[in-house]
This record gives C-alpha cells, sequence and structure tokens, in this order.
C-alpha cells in the first residue's frame, strides 16, 4: 500500500512549495522508493489551458496531452518523475466530476454536498496516484491555509489522513519565517497563525518546513516546536538559496529532512545515493564560461511565463559548463530595430497564442538569420521563422499564418483541412507527445544521434504543405516531420551556424542529468560564433 505525503503552505504564496515537494521526491527516491507526485490546485478553471500565463506562469504539457500547472515541470525535472492526468487536479475538474456524475442519475437522489461528495471526489483523485508499484504519494495543495478556495481540499487532507492510518500518511507544512529588519530579529507568529488555521480544520502537521531568509537559531525553533505542537526535530529550516533552485535538495538532505520523513512514514532509512547530485551542483556553482541568450516573447514580465524554458538553458550549461544568462525582451520592442540584439550570443523565440509581438519575433528571426546569430525557435517561434522566410527570401510580403491574418494570399502557416471543419478551437489542439521523424543527414537528425523521436506539443496551426517544395528549394530545408510524412515538424537552415525550429516543446522534456539536445545545441553554436 503506497504511503502518503501531503504538502500545505501558510503565511504568504510562492514560498516554493512545488520546488520543496520535488526536492523531497528526489531524496526520497534516492533512498530507493519508487515516488509519485501530484499538485491539487483550488481555481474553478478545469485546466490552466486557457489562462493567460501573467494569471498562471507557463502550462506545462505532459505525454498523455494533459495541460497542467508549472509545478509539474518541477516534478519531472527534480525526481523523473512521470506525471499524467492524474498529476493535477483543479476545483474546476473536481467539481465538475461531480455535477455530471449527478446530471447522470449516480446519486440516486441525494442532495449532492460538499461533504461527503466533493472531499470523496477529491480523495479518490488522491488514491488515483496510488498505484501497487508506487511506495510514496506526494500531494501538494495549492494556496495557502485559510484560503476559501482551499477548505474541501484540506477537509479530504483531514478525513484521508485519519482513514489511512498511524505511519500512512504525514501533512508537511510550508510556512515563511520572516525577519524583520527594523526590530533585527526573525518572527514565528505569522506561522503560528497559519498553523492555528490547519488545527482549527482538524489537521496536525507532522512537520514544519520554514522558509528563512537567514539562520533560524535554537529559540525560534523551541517556540515553534511548542505553539505549533510540532517535535522540534521536526521543524526544518530551509534556508533561502544563493544561487540555484538546485542547492535545495543538498539543503534539505543536510536537515536530514529525508531521513526524518521516513520515519514518520514507518519505513526503513535505506542509504542514501546523492553523489550524482553533488556532482551535477558542482557544475552549477562553479561555470567555465557565459553565453548570453537574448529570449524574445510576449509576456517578457514574468520569467514563470517561460520556465521551462530557463530551465533547460540550465540543464545545457551544466552540460557545457556554461553559466547561461538568458535575458527577456519584449518583442514588441524590436519592431522597428533589433540592435538590442548585438549584445547576445544566441537568440530563441518561444511559443505563444495571438497576434501581439509576431512583428518583432519576425524582425528578431531576419536579424539572426542575416547576422549568423545561432537561433532556436520553438512552436510559434518556428511558425514566425517560416513566415519570416516567405516574406523576405521568397518575397511574399503578405505572408503570415491565418491565425492572425485569414486573407493573406500566401497561408504559410494554416490549419489542417480537417481542422478548419473544427468549430471549436481546443478540439483542433495537438497535445502531448507524438512521434517525430528526422530527416537522415540533418542536423536535426545529428543533434538528437537518432532518427525517430518523441515530444510533446501544444499548438493548433500548421507548417502548410503547399509551400513546403517552394519553401525547400529556397534553402529552408525540412529537418523533421509526422511518421507519415504529412506533418512538418521541424525547419532548418543548414549552411547557418544555427537556425533551426521545432513545432513542438523540446523544454518540456530536458531534465538536469538529461539536457535537451537542441538547448545543449544552442548553446555550444552560440558559444563557437562567439569565440
Amino acid at each position: 500500500m503506497s504511503k502518503h505525503i501531503f504538502i500545505t503552505g501558510g503565511v504568504v504564496s510562492g514560498l516554493g512549495k512545488g520546488i520543496t515537494a520535488a526536492s523531497l521526491a528526489y531524496l526520497l527516491k534516492s533512498h530507493g522508493y519508487t515516488v509519485a507526485m501530484q499538485k491539487f490546485d483550488p481555481y474553478l478553471n478545469v485546466d490552466p489551458g486557457t489562462m493567460s500565463p501573467y494569471q498562471h506562469g507557463e502550462v506545462y504539457v505532459t505525454d498523455d496531452g494533459t495541460e497542467t500547472d508549472l509545478d509539474l515541470g518541477h516534478y519531472e525535472r527534480f525526481a523523473g518523475v512521470k506525471c499524467d492526468r492524474h498529476s493535477n487536479y483543479t476545483s474546476g475538474k473536481i467539481y465538475s466530476s461531480v455535477i455530471a456524475r449527478e446530471r447522470a442519475g449516480e446519486y440516486l437522489g441525494a442532495t449532492v454536498q460538499m461533504i461527503p461528495h466533493i472531499t470523496d471526489e477529491i480523495k479518490a483523485a488522491i488514491r488515483s496516484a496510488a498505484k501497487p508499484d508506487i511506495d510514496i504519494v506526494i500531494s501538494e495543495i495549492g494556496g495557502t491555509a485559510g484560503d476559501i478556495e482551499s477548505l474541501p481540499f484540506l477537509e479530504a487532507v483531514r478525513q484521508f489522513k485519519n482513514e489511512a492510518g498511524l505511519g500512512n500518511a504525514i501533512v508537511i507544512h510550508l510556512t515563511l519565517v520572516p525577519y524583520i529588519k527594523s526590530v533585527g530579529e526573525m518572527k514565528t507568529k505569522p506561522s503560528q497563525q497559519s498553523v492555528s488555521i490547519l488545527h482549527n480544520i482538524g489537521i496536525f502537521p507532522d512537520m514544519l518546513v520554514c522558509r528563512t531568509e537567514n539562520a533560524m537559531e535554537n529559540e525560534q525553533r523551541r517556540k515553534l516546536s511548542l505553539f505549533c505542537n510540532v517535535p522540534d526535530e521536526y521543524v526544518i529550516e530551509e534556508r533561502d538559496v544563493q544561487h540555484s533552485i538546485y542547492e535545495v535538495p543538498q539543503e534539505l538532505a543536510e536537515r536530514q529532512m529525508d531521513s526524518k520523513v521516513l520515519e514518520l512514514l514507518r519505513l526503513p532509512v535505506t542509504e542514501s545515493h546523492f553523489d550524482d547530485w553533488r556532482e551535477l551542483l558542482n557544475r552549477v556553482l562553479h561555470p567555465e564560461r557565459t553565453c548570453r541568450i537574448a529570449l524574445v516573447g510576449k509576456y517578457a514580465g514574468l520569467r514563470d511565463a517561460y520556465k521551462s524554458i530557463f530551465e533547460s538553458f540550465s540543464h545545457a550549461g551544466i552540460a557545457l559548463r556554461t553559466k547561461v544568462v538568458c535575458d527577456m525582451i519584449e518583442a514588441e520592442e524590436l519592431e522597428t530595430d533589433c540592435s538590442k540584439l548585438e549584445a547576445y550570443d544566441g537568440l530563441l523565440v518561444p511559443g505563444g497564442f495571438g497576434a501581439r509581438g509576431i512583428a518583432g519575433k519576425v524582425a528578431a528571426l531576419k536579424y539572426a538569420r542575416t547576422h549568423r546569430m545561432p537561433c532556436l525557435g520553438i512552436c510559434l517561434g518556428m511558425q514566425c521563422m517560416v513566415i519570416e522566410y516567405a516574406r523576405n527570401v521568397l518575397g511574399y510580403a503578405d505572408a503570415d499564418s491565418t491565425e492572425f491574418n485569414a486573407a493573406t494570399s500566401h497561408p504559410v502557416i494554416d490549419l489542417m483541412p480537417e481542422q478548419r471543419k473544427v468549430v471549436q478551437k481546443g478540439g483542433t489542439m495537438r497535445l502531448g507527445a507524438y512521434p517525430c521523424q528526422l530527416v537522415a543527414g540533418s542536423r536535426a537528425s545529428r543533434l538528437y544521434g537518432k532518427e525517430l523521436i518523441s515530444e510533446r506539443h501544444r499548438h493548433r496551426f500548421e507548417f502548410n504543405n503547399d509551400y513546403r517544395a517552394t519553401l525547400e528549394g529556397a534553402g529552408l530545408k525540412v529537418g523533421g516531420t509526422s511518421p507519415d510524412g504529412t506533418l512538418v515538424e521541424m525547419v532548418e537552415l543548414p549552411e547557418h551556424p544555427f537556425y533551426v525550429g521545432c513545432q513542438f516543446h523540446p523544454e518540456f522534456q530536458s531534465r538536469p542529468f538529461t539536457p535537451h539536445p537542441l538547448f545543449v545545441g544552442l548553446v555550444e553554436a552560440s558559444l563557437k560564433v562567439r569565440g
């Protein structure tokens, strides 16, 4: 039977529950245990797929095509777990399921209520991750203690823990212990009040993880232990890391969080195999070179909108012992002047939706192409590569995507014929992992070291095959297609130092120990061009 860990948060949002949960999962795996992870989000959207990145950060996509919270990216990157549709639930998803069952008459005329129907649905979602081959399930509860939206989830956690029995489920509460500079001391009262909210619900945390700027003293630890009803040894300090989020697992290991969690779960505290992470961290903290990459997008005001891309550059930097500095540039700033790009070694144009910023992305890609600047275009970025080439090399001045200009006389990016019949946009979105056949001898096949790959997608519009022969004849080569050859997945300029576009999202499959070859290729080429 799987053991369960619930991670809740208090005081303020943004404390890093996702990174803490993922780091703990890695540590437990280093002891030889199998781990599954989940995120429960209290908002009423069924999933984050239609939410603005400014509202929610990036939308992470799993192999099975589930659009999820960005924390699932941390789960897969840190812990190496495989997430799927059972890994992310929202209030909207839970309520939709209950209402659908009520409409189908499955409740046999009963009055459908928050308790037991909603809480039972949440508990069923928790159990969905507990498979026979999983030793420990870690479930992160979004929001903070005291939020109205989180109450049904916390009530379900209370019930689940009681039903599971002693040692089979624990609650770890992540909280803030702020340092008040004007009085020169740390304050435990916010954490005490946060835990008090959980006590009022009927949840008594088994462990406190305290986010701090400065080292906690024994006095603060004793006070938290006394007023929060948590044994002193289970009050864990999680100090702000100085250089990289990849320092967090080592910090938690130094606090023996993993062994203490295993004790609470009544599991053997086996030997931990942690040497590979120490070597990885050594590469992070001691780079030999620096590389500057410009990320030209439309959500430059929020780094979380491109979270997986930044992490993928970190992974490439680890492989190449290079510090990759990736700066965001608002695409609209480059519409008339791209001189800002002169300060960078390479360029990345990411995915996105909508017409805003397209002119700036196209201008940046023209700059990279004509100045032989290494460049990677992802999803919409690849589509903009095709548009730019059609306009400035083929001379099709109004070449465009029908997403932005339905009346264009040269729709180099368009819906597939069968997609045009579907009115609902979500019905034609290509989501999740699809195979891609790379062209023998292409740069893409050399980067991957093989010719059949699988990558995750999140898009609706495609390369228009009506222009394929013309574009290839003018030098923009197809580097990969769907196995049946009908969908173009990659384009490239063979004579350019590095000019590669992909319809998929490679950032979703990059990992610290297995960096994605497209990101490694871009950084490597950028270093060579700079000299």
